[in-house]
Order: structure tokens, then C-alpha cells, then sequence
């Protein structure tokens, strides 16, 4: 007998500012696709926990932190992060509204809907630098997840977040002692150095391994103060 493969299946399709966004159903999973490019699945969700965990333990015990978390996906850092109620305030940023929808009420809502439903939680659409740049709330933390990582953006307009002048506006809008964790599909020691020439101290990366390939990283940095 033939061996039989799952074919993935629309299940929406959007042409946004940035180009097409995609949500299909691939067997039990579903997955995100940005101009023809994978981001990200259902599948596991590890890299992004840590995301959440590792910025929390690199703050310095500060009560009820205020979090901001740049990208929505799938909804992992967010479901994770309302599940602690260590957090404080916690604001997301997403830029696609096809990716808002599907959390509202479409097939990602059973991920999400808890954690959307918590009134410690905000969503903002719009771009996050451009947020950066006009909002005039601070965060103790800044969890970013945005594209690819550093060394690997879908679209050129997230290369500038991974910047000096992407990471002085991380820094503004982070608190003294506040901490910025950035979700990387690889290491790379090259942003770690941005991260130090930018002025943050503790720079660090944390891997989690892969069934294959190069291991997901997180990388940490903390604004003095």
C-alpha cells in the first residue's frame, strides 16, 4: 500500500501591508507562513515559554512586573505568561491583523482565548518599533519575538528592530534594571555584540535544542540602572 502524507490546508489567506500572511492546518498542526516563509507552528512552544521564563528570572524581583510582548504568533509567550500571575500588566504587539483575528474568535483562539480573556492582558496592532517610538508607557520586561530572529528577517522592515537604533528605542521604553529577551531561530554571537555596543549589560543566550538543525535561542540583555 502507498504511503499516504498529510497536505496542508488553507485555512485563511490575507495580502497586509507587509506582504501575504497564511494560516494552515497541517495534520494536527497549524502553522503561520509570511510571504511564503515559515514562522512558526503549534507543534511546541518550548522556545517560546522560555522566552517569557528566562526574561522574569533575569529581572530582580520586583513585584507584579509589567510585560510587553512583541509579536503574537501562535500565542505561546502570551497563554504562558497569563498563566503566571507573577506578571503584572501584559501588552502584545502584532502588526497583522489576519493574526489578531485568528486569535479572536478564529483557529487559534483555543490557544489564546484564556490568556485573552485575562484583564491583566492588552493587544496593540500596530508595528512594535513604532510603538516604541510614540508610546509613552516603560515595561520591565520586553519580550520579543518578531520574525525569524536577528540574522534571518521574512521582511526587511523587522531588520531595523535588530539595530542600534532599534535597540536605543528597546532601551527607552525599558525600565532601569528592566530586561529584554529577543527570540532568535539560531544563536548569534554577532547580535549579542549589538546588544553590548547598544549599552545593555548581562548579555547572554540561552539554546534550546531542535529534533534537527541548529538549536532556538533566546537572547537576554539588561538595561543599567
Amino acid at each position: 500500500m502507498a504511503a499516504t502524507y498529510d497536505i496542508p490546508v488553507v485555512l485563511d489567506r490575507r495580502e497586509g501591508p507587509y506582504g501575504e500572511v497564511v494560516l494552515r492546518r497541517h495534520g494536527d498542526l497549524l502553522q503561520i507562513i509570511a510571504n511564503g516563509c515559515f514562522l512558526m507552528d503549534t507543534s511546541d512552544g518550548r522556545s517560546e515559554r522560555l522566552l517569557v521564563d528566562a526574561a522574569y528570572g533575569a529581572l530582580d524581583g520586583r513585584p507584579e512586573p509589567d510585560l510587553l510582548i512583541g509579536g503574537l504568533g501562535v500565542g505561546f509567550s502570551l497563554a504562558h505568561a497569563a498563566a503566571d500571575p507573577r506578571w503584572g500588566r501584559i501588552t502584545v504587539v502584532e502588526r497583522e491583523r489576519a493574526v489578531v483575528d485568528w486569535h479572536l474568535g478564529g483557529p487559534l483562539s483555543a490557544l489564546s482565548a484564556a490568556a485573552l480573556a485575562d484583564p491583566r492582558t492588552r493587544i496593540v496592532e500596530g508595528d512594535l518599533l513604532e510603538h516604541l517610538g510614540e508610546t509613552s508607557a516603560t515595561y520591565d520586561a520586553l519580550c520579543l519575538d518578531i520574525d525569524n530572529g536577528p540574522g534571518w528577517t521574512v521582511t526587511e522592515d523587522n531588520e531595523g528592530l535588530y539595530s542600534s537604533v532599534g535597540l536605543a528605542g528597546c532601551a527607552r521604553a525599558l525600565r532601569p534594571g528592566g530586561v529584554l529577551a529577543v527570540w532568535s531561530a539560531r544563536p548569534s554571537p554577532e547580535f549579542e555584540g549589538t546588544l553590548r555596543n547598544a549599552g545593555f549589560r548581562q548579555v547572554r543566550t540561552e539554546e534550546i535544542p531542535v529534533a534537527r538543525g541548529v538549536p532556538d535561542a533566546v537572547h537576554l540583555a539588561v538595561r543599567p540602572g
